[in-house]
């Protein structure tokens, strides 16, 4: 009975994978500006709509895993770099719910960041990205594929996906900053 929940659990997963993930986003892609996300408030959720300036999605597949949590310091600390280059705001989105995202902030930067960690806890932000990857394997669900993508309003000008999400080859801050 066990191996047949477990079957039908990953066929879930990935069928879930599959339906909740659009086309993969390209430059001249919107953002997903009409879908919720969460920052510091479970009970409080809110849309991009009508974004404007220059602004950087760093997508992560999971809060507190190894490679995760040796991307985002480098936007946090270059975070002064990317606004001499314009940028406005920089989000770091993952598939995990807002407690998990504002203790990781919190381990991240304890003295605070300007950055903003963004809490998909459906998955439905990065899916609408195509960005959705099942993840099932390792991080028990579907998560954010590791991604990076500058977008001036609501439309992507720059977009770097990782192969492989374990890797930091394209989407590490010293890659994106001279991309601006």
């Amino acid at each position: 009975m066990a191996s047949l929940l477990a079957g039908a659990t990953k066929t879930a997963h990935h069928l879930a994978t599959s339906l909740l993930s659009a086309a993969e986003a390209k430059v001249g892609s919107t953002i997903p500006v009409k879908v919720p996300v969460k920052e510091d408030d479970a009970q409080k959720t809110f849309t991009f709509e009508g974004i404007k300036g220059k602004n950087i999605f760093v997508g992560v597949p999971g809060a507190f895993t190894g490679t995760c949590s040796a991307q985002v310091p480098g936007f946090i600390n270059a975070y002064e770099q990317f606004k001499a280059k314009g940028i406005d705001n920089i989000y770091v989105v993952a598939v995990n719910d807002v407690f998990v995202m504002k203790a990781w902030k919190q381990q991240l930067a304890p003295e605070g960041t300007p950055i903003h960690f963004i809490a998909d806890d459906q998955g439905a932000f990065v899916g609408a990205l195509g960005m959705l990857f099942d993840a099932s394997p390792l991080l028990g669900a579907p998560r954010s594929k590791r991604f990076v993508a500058v977008a001036e309003d609501d439309t992507i000008t720059y977009i770097a996906v990782e192969q492989n999400p374990a890797e930091l080859t394209v989407t590490a801050a010293e890659k994106v900053l001279p991309w601006l």
